[in-house]
């Protein structure tokens, strides 16, 4: 009798375009992670405010946690291949991708560790004084429980992923993830040191992606189109270097090659000699993080339904429960073991089967990513041209909008792009912090620390804001107005205890009357009108008049909207 091995056709030539594909993608997650949060300028000489890790650090304690995540989740998916064939006797089974979640990258890097590396790096902060290893220690530490916190929502979710799904509206869940897709995942790459910055190679490679991944037309010999735009970007950034050294004149950045990095094999290992007070501090900080935790493990969870819902509809049919399982204690392992990202089923099984990949690319690029960060090869990262890679992020940011957009239905278009608001007010507000930092610019009229305040309280929390407004609309759209009224008694509840719109710096929450009492004085007239005790007003009197309104019309729909009752 045959085989298991000789029956299902476990490798094939396709396997080797989904490799680089799925590969490629997580290693821009993680330069893209490495370049947000680390600068190589000397601590002592970094900003108040605008501390940053240091490369060797996030690249030593990081990033091989999170490499093991990928590892473990993708094993788990290449063995439910083989048991989906042996059980089916198909023999083009493919096995689903999993990867690094690229919208809570962006959200872990910008919301959860750098604010927490600010928070530390006070020399008034008694449990690092200020210095520099214990400051990126604490922060590390911050992101590893908000990503055991993720996990552990996600364990709890999983069994649950279909309630969750009918109790809030696809625009509300794929809204905020819309959101952070196109202004932050596709916008950031496009502006910070990597397209329009060195479009000489960004927009070149840029142009490639567009053609290969957008538009999907084919490159001679099959060529992987990620791998073709990576190689295009690296031959432009050699010739310009060339012609840099030759003329004098300025083509493209400098690159500095990378130093090695002291990595041994428990290097990463999160816990230490930290105390009871230390990790009390740690936890009471990642607590904070939740508005930023509970989105991004909502997303996932239905996320993953999706990914299995396009599996069975490319021909294999995966165990819903045990994606979702998977990815849950992947993201748990990575977490324990100093990882600071979560993972995820990537949405792109079809496309990968199409590419006549099977189990052959998933278990090759969980062992190379795995490898590569346990054992350090990541550190060329530092060596790679932004230009070559940030059009990728470009191109995922693009798809994760369009195919939010796509899976919603017309009438509720209009949510996903009320959902996308708050999330441009934490874009403008990113953009200028990193000119001038976290604080207010010194001598800001009254009119600008308005402005300024304002895209604050919207950005604060804005994953869940998002969510919440999205679901509000799309119910009203819907006739479903009482539905509508909860949403906005959701709303006033974490408004109340600041999990959204609060008014303090870098996402921190609290009561009303703690957290007016933190404001600067320089910024309390700006923070008159919306305090907390305003934001959970305006919530309570709009579900009022949801509610009313609701009663009187029944939830009827407009005869100048029609619409079908959900």
């Amino acid at each position: 009798m045959r085989t298991l091995l000789n029956r299902y056709r476990w490798a094939a030539w396709g396997d080797i375009n989904a490799f680089f594909g799925l590969t490629l993608d997580n290693v821009a997650v993680l330069l893209i992670l490495t370049t947000a949060i680390s600068s190589t300028v000397a601590w002592g000489e970094q900003a108040a405010g605008r501390h940053a890790f240091s490369p060797d650090f996030v690249m030593t304690h990081m990033v091989p946690g999170t490499a093991i995540g990928v590892l473990v989740g993708d094993l788990v998916y290449t063995w439910m291949a083989f048991r989906l064939a042996r059980k089916t006797g198909n023999r083009t089974v493919t096995a689903m991708p999993l990867g690094l979640d690229t919208p809570s990258t962006f959200g872990m890097a910008f919301l959860v560790l750098l604010p927490a590396l600010q928070q530390a790096a006070s020399p008034d902060n008694p449990l690092t004084q200020g210095e520099s290893g214990p400051a990126m220690r604490f922060a590390w530490h911050v992101g590893m429980v908000v990503l055991l916190m993720i996990a552990g929502i996600k364990v709890v979710l999983a069994p649950l992923g279909n309630q969750v799904r009918k109790l809030i509206p696809r625009a509300g869940l794929l809204g905020s993830l819309a959101a952070i897709a196109l202004a932050l995942i596709s916008f950031l790459p496009l502006v910070n040191d990597g397209v329009a910055s060195v479009p000489l190679i960004g927009m070149v490679v840029l142009s490639v992606v567009l053609l290969t991944l957008v538009a999907h037309q084919r490159l001679p010999f099959g060529i992987p189109g990620a791998l073709a735009a990576f190689a295009v970007g690296l031959a432009i950034h050699g010739v310009g270097s060339w012609l840099d050294w030759l003329t004098g004149a300025r083509v493209v950045p400098r690159l500095e090659m990378p130093e090695g990095h002291s990595l041994n094999v428990l290097s990463f290992w999160p816990f230490g000699a930290e105390n009871m007070a230390w990790w009390g501090q740690v936890w009471a900080e990642a607590l904070g993080r939740l508005p930023v935790a509970l989105p991004f493990a909502l997303a996932t969870v239905v996320g993953g339904i999706d990914c299995t819902e396009s599996a069975a509809a490319a021909g294999d049919e995966f165990d819903t429960g045990h994606v979702l399982w998977t990815e849950a204690m992947a993201s748990l392992v990575a977490g324990l073991l100093g990882g600071v990202i979560q993972t995820t089923p990537y949405i792109g099984h079809p496309a990968y089967k199409k590419m006549g990949g099977r189990a052959g690319y998933t278990l090759a690029a969980g062992l190379f990513i795995g490898l590569a960060g346990v054992l350090g090869w990541f550190v060329v990262l530092e060596a790679i041209p932004r230009g070559a890679l940030y059009p990728i992020l470009i191109f995922v940011g693009l798809e994760i909008t369009a195919v939010s957009f796509q899976a919603t239905s017309p009438r509720h278009h209009p949510a996903l792009a009320l959902a996308i608001m708050p999330a441009l007010a934490a874009m403008a507000l990113l953009c200028i912090k990193s000119v001038f930092g976290p604080f207010a610019p010194q001598g800001a009229s009254e009119e600008n620390l308005l402005v300024l305040q304002t895209l604050r309280c919207l950005s604060n929390g804005f994953l869940l804001t998002s969510l919440l407004w999205a679901s509000a609309l799309a119910m009203m759209i819907d006739g479903r107005t009482r539905m509508a009224a909860v949403f906005m008694l959701v709303a006033a509840a974490m408004a109340f205890c600041g999990m959204i719109h609060s008014p303090l710096p870098d996402e921190q929450v609290g009561l009303p009357w703690d957290v007016l009492a933190k404001m600067p004085e320089g910024m309390r007239e700006a923070v008159a009108c919306q305090t907390p005790w305003h934001w959970t007003a305006a919530y309570l009197l709009s579900a009022a008049l949801l509610g009313v309104l609701g009663l009187a019309g029944k939830g009827r729909v407009s005869a100048e909207q029609p619409g079908k009752m959900a």
